[in-house]
C-alpha cells in the first residue's frame, strides 16, 4: 500500500513536456555553394590544362609546375646487362684513378684534315717558342699532306677514308686519340680541323686547359631527321631515345676521358651498327659516339 501511494504522489508531481516543434527548413547560403562548384571547377581545369608559363605554375606551387609523373614513384631501375655492368666497372676505375702526374704536360692537337693544312704557317706561329708543352698529330683521309712547318713534318698517322655524318668519322677520331695516348705527357687532347685557327697566344690557351678539369664535348637535342631521327630503338636498352644526341664532332678533352672514349665498345658499337645515316650537306649532322660515352658517365 506504501509503495502504491508513493507512485500515486509520484505521478501527480510529473510535468508533461510539450511535444516537438516544426522547424522551416534551414536555408543554405547559395553564395557557398557557387564558391565551392567554382573551386572544383578550377581545379580540375588546372588538372587536365596545367599551365605553360612560369609565372602561373606559382599559383599551384611554390616549385613550379608539376607533372602528374613528378607525383608518380620513382620507376624501379633497371637492371644493366653484362657488357653495360663491365662498362661501368671499366669506367668508374679510370674515373677513380688519380691522374699521371707529369712535369713535362703537354697538350695534344690532333688535326682530322682530308689533305694538306692551308694554315700551317700560322700555326707554326703559335708554336714557336714552346716546345715541349705540345704534340702534333695529322690524319689525312684523302690525300697525304705536303707540309711546310717543322712542326708537322713526320707527325702524320696511319689514316682511313672519313665521310662526313657516318661512323668512319668516329673511327678517325679514336685513331688520332690512340697515337696520342701513346705519349703519357699527353694530359690535354683537342681535335680540330684544316679550317682551324688559333684565336689566342699558346700561354693562354695552355694554362686555360691545363687548370681545367672538365672536358668539352658538343652535344644538344635536335628532334629533326638529321638529330634524334637517326635513333633507332635495336640501340635499347643501353641507349634510350631521352639519352640520344647530336654533336659536332670537334672537343677537347682530359686524358681520363680519352682513355674512356677509345677503351669504349659496347656504345660505339651501337652507333656503328645502327645509326641512321641522313646525307646532308654540313657536317654538323654527325651524332657520335664519343658524346654518348662520356655523358652516360
Amino acid at each position: 500500500m506504501k509503495t502504491g501511494q508513493a507512485w500515486r504522489v509520484g505521478m501527480a508531481d510529473m510535468q508533461i513536456l510539450p511535444g516537438p516543434r516544426h522547424r522551416p527548413p534551414l536555408r543554405r547560403p547559395m553564395w557557398i555553394i557557387i564558391l565551392v562548384l567554382l573551386v572544383t571547377l578550377f581545379l580540375i581545369c588546372a588538372y587536365m590544362y596545367p599551365p605553360q608559363s612560369s609565372a602561373a605554375c606559382y599559383v599551384f606551387s611554390s616549385r613550379g609546375c608539376m607533372s602528374i609523373t613528378d607525383w608518380l614513384p620513382p620507376a624501379p631501375a633497371r637492371e644493366f646487362t653484362d657488357e653495360e655492368l663491365a662498362s661501368h666497372v671499366v669506367i668508374k676505375d679510370i674515373l677513380n684513378s688519380p691522374p699521371i702526374l707529369s712535369h713535362k704536360s703537354k697538350i695534344a692537337f690532333m688535326f682530322l684534315t682530308p689533305g694538306s693544312l692551308p694554315f700551317e704557317k700560322l700555326w707554326e706561329k703559335f708554336f714557336h717558342g714552346h716546345e715541349g708543352k705540345f704534340s702534333v698529330y695529322v690524319h689525312a683521309s684523302k690525300e697525304k699532306p705536303v707540309h711546310v712547318s717543322r712542326y708537322f713534318v713526320n707527325r702524320d698517322i696511319r689514316s682511313d677514308q672519313v665521310i662526313w655524318g657516318k661512323i668512319s668519322m668516329v673511327d678517325a677520331e679514336r685513331r688520332l686519340l690512340a697515337y696520342a695516348l701513346q705519349d703519357p705527357d699527353n694530359q690535354h687532347f683537342v681535335l680540330l680541323s684544316d679550317s682551324c685557327v688559333p684565336l689566342h697566344r699558346f700561354e693562354y690557351i695552355y694554362d686555360y686547359l691545363m687548370h681545367t678539369n672538365i672536358s668539352f664535348v658538343d652535344c644538344f637535342q635536335d628532334p629533326g631527321p638529321h638529330g634524334n631521327g637517326r635513333y633507332s630503338e635495336h640501340m635499347l636498352p643501353e641507349i634510350e631515345k631521352k639519352d640520344f644526341r647530336k654533336g659536332a664532332q670537334w672537343f677537347s678533352m682530359k686524358r681520363q676521358h680519352a682513355v674512356i672514349v677509345v677503351a669504349d665498345n659496347l656504345y660505339y658499337s651501337k652507333f656503328r651498327d645502327y645509326c641512321k645515316f641522313v646525307p646532308v650537306l654540313f657536317h654538323y649532322s654527325c651524332t657520335c659516339s664519343i658524346g654518348v660515352v662520356l655523358g652516360q658517365h
